[in-house]
């Protein structure tokens, strides 16, 4: 499935890192940050990580709920926040669902080899659940200012 500005996103439920369960639609009324990657502890995905917690207050005080996904496991995850000290819940997604639902489980290349990877994109979504922007070429250091501006 692929999502475009001003679509209603789809609701799911998903494990986070300490084992418990949310549904998107427990975010509803709030405006959301929701951001796909890779992998826990890789150099860019550590620099988004930590540029989004870095200016978590910032969100806040907008009424941004910040959310981050990737196939990693749950376990992966609580090392992840534990070693960065992210503020934020990270949603393990091993089956790739919520990947094929906003479209981020993509070809890719690297080397001349083609393979299956995440993209790196991020949904802002706001209080009805729509879609107010996508960020598809995030630039880890400055994605703050990306999702802000």
């Amino acid at each position: 499935m692929n999502l475009n500005i001003g679509d209603q996103v789809p609701d799911f439920e998903a494990e986070i890192q300490d084992g418990s369960n949310i549904k998107l639609s427990d975010y509803k009324g709030k405006k959301l940050v929701l951001f796909f990657y890779p992998k826990d502890n890789t150099p860019t995905c550590t620099m988004e990580a930590c540029n989004l917690r870095d200016n978590y207050e910032e969100f806040q005080k907008l009424g941004y709920e910040v959310l981050g996904v990737s196939t990693d496991t749950t376990k992966s995850h609580q090392k992840f926040i534990d070693k960065f000290d992210l503020p934020y819940n990270l949603i393990s997604d091993p089956d790739k669902k919520i990947h094929e639902l906003f479209g981020t489980w993509v070809e890719k290349q690297m080397y001349g080899k083609k393979y299956m990877g995440t993209a790196r994109n991020t949904f802002v979504i706001n209080e009805d659940g729509k879609i107010e922007n996508i960020v598809e070429k995030v630039k880890a250091k400055e994605h703050t200012n990306q999702i802000l501006s």
